[in-house]
């Protein structure tokens, strides 16, 4: 029986019957390495302590012990998310002889569900980045074409779970972080609503927008990730009292009567015609399963953009005050006084985004100006939220594309930031206002690049967005496509 590209589902049938053992599915996925070289996806592997525990699920197989939710499923996690004995680098110079001594929640959930961590993914250095060629260890290759981004700052997983290199990933995102690389790389990525994961272990960039959630292949496999990183936990203060839901039961249920929203904001001048003709071909497609299409308004989505820049810049300078070379991170060697620690730590530790983001965030928050830029940034943010709130009342979900382009090519972008942080224009404001979303394939471009679809939903809405998501996985085989590497 060939082991690629098996689902969650698969590889739990594949066990109950025997067609294959644990160790040989975590050797299959340890031997693509090679692959791994070329597109260079993973910072480390955890191969010793991987085929340890694939041979102790094998002995709770052989005698017939129940099974965990996600028992000897090789998975995945971005490096920006600390797992215990294991490198924690956030792709950056500055961690890079950091292992971490504590679990993140939720990679603590994971491993109570029987997870098998084959290693940490690449992404952009501290998250700052939408095509991961900002990190520290190298840049990220599509599998797709390698000669195009995979999209940030989650490349890696993204392109982990594109390419075979694991069954899926925990990513994290700040503005797009998991939509936009999923949709780079044709794999189905969920941000949840800020609240319904854990950030606890998560090394932050920006507290208030952060969030951690599934890449997957399929929107069946990222519902049943999310169950099992879904809940309250005491050590994150930000995380709801809200009920999970039973996911695999709700998505499940039919989407006829189901009412869309298309914001007409988000079909502007300079997208890409490919992509548009795709969205509209999936409307279609969803309006087949007896869904109600209606086209809404979103005003302050332009301001989304500039509103998301401003908080980011602002929380980064804040959060990565803490590495000085004498606290966290690395230490300079060549030092003469305390504010040589300081700067000549900080200069070579971090890379050119993560300065320039620092600087930006230290101005808009300097006397004088944070009034005129960081205050009035809080203020949209709240009109934005507002808007969200009041279309949810009108529509049940909302339908954009997840990014204006497919993927571009490397180095296009990387010497002019501001055409960089447009790449996240469809994706920022689910952030702002602490919505979820979902990215998946709906087509392929001209140049067989992967085109997304994003859906959104109400704050703790993870239920219905999956579940259209996973109707439309039905009765499409876009998913069911891979690259050819």
């Amino acid at each position: 029986m060939s082991l690629s590209y098996l689902t969650i589902n698969q590889i739990k049938q594949g066990f109950k019957n025997k067609d294959f053992s644990c160790s040989e599915l975590v050797k299959y996925y340890l031997t693509r390495s090679e692959v791994n070289q070329d597109l260079n996806a993973y910072i480390s592997l955890n191969s010793v302590q991987s085929l340890k525990q694939a041979q102790e699920v094998d002995k709770r197989l052989k005698v017939g012990k129940k099974m965990k939710d996600l028992e000897g499923i090789p998975v995945s996690i971005k490096d920006v998310i600390l797992t215990k004995g294991l490198k924690t680098t956030a792709a950056s110079k500055i961690l890079a002889d950091y292992t971490a001594v504590y679990d993140a929640t939720l990679v603590k959930r994971l491993k109570e569900a029987g997870v098998i961590i084959l290693g940490k993914t690449n992404c952009d250095e501290f998250v700052m980045g939408s095509s991961n060629e900002n990190s520290a260890f190298g840049k990220v290759l599509n599998p797709w074409n390698k000669s195009r981004v995979p999209g940030g700052s989650s490349g890696g997983s993204a392109v982990a779970v594109a390419a075979d290199l694991c069954v899926f990933s925990v990513g994290t995102d700040t503005g797009g972080s998991i939509r936009q690389p999923a949709a780079f790389c044709g794999v189905v990525g969920l941000k949840p609503t800020y609240g319904r994961v854990s950030r606890y272990g998560l090394i932050a960039m920006t507290s208030s927008l952060d969030q951690a959630g599934p890449i997957t292949r399929t929107a069946e496999e990222a519902t049943q990730v999310l169950q099992v990183l879904a809940g309250k936990d005491i050590y994150d203060s930000t995380t709801t009292q809200s009920r999970v839901e039973n996911y695999s039961q709700a998505i499940k249920k039919p989407v006829k009567g189901l009412k869309i929203g298309v914001p007409k904001e988000y079909f502007i001048s300079g997208m890409d015609s490919e992509i548009e003709k795709k969205i509209q071909e999936a409307i279609k497609e969803m309006e087949k399963l007896g869904t109600k299409i209606k086209t809404i308004t979103l005003p302050s989505t332009p301001f989304s953009l500039a509103t998301y820049y401003i908080i980011l810049t602002a929380e980064v300078s804040s959060n990565l005050a803490r590495y000085d070379g004498i606290r966290y991170g690395w230490q300079s060697r060549v030092t003469h006084s305390l504010a040589d620690v300081y700067q000549k730590s900080r200069a070579e530790g971090f890379g050119p985004e993560v300065k320039r983001r620092i600087m930006m965030g230290t101005y808009v928050l300097s006397e004088g100006y944070k009034e005129a830029y960081y205050r009035k940034a809080l203020k949209v943010k709240q009109l934005i939220k507002n808007e969200y709130q009041k279309a949810f009342k009108e529509v049940d979900v909302l339908i954009t594309p997840t990014t204006p382009t497919v993927a571009f090519k490397i180095g296009e972008k990387f010497t002019d930031p501001l055409t960089m942080y447009l790449s996240d224009i469809y994706t920022v404001a689910a952030n702002i206002a602490g919505i979820c979303g979902i990215s998946l394939g709906c087509g392929f471009s001209k140049q067989k690049l992967p085109i997304g679809l994003q859906i959104m939903g109400a704050p703790f809405n993870e239920a219905t967005i999956l579940k259209l998501a996973y109707h439309y996985q039905q009765h499409t085989n876009f998913h069911q496509q891979h690259p050819k590497i």
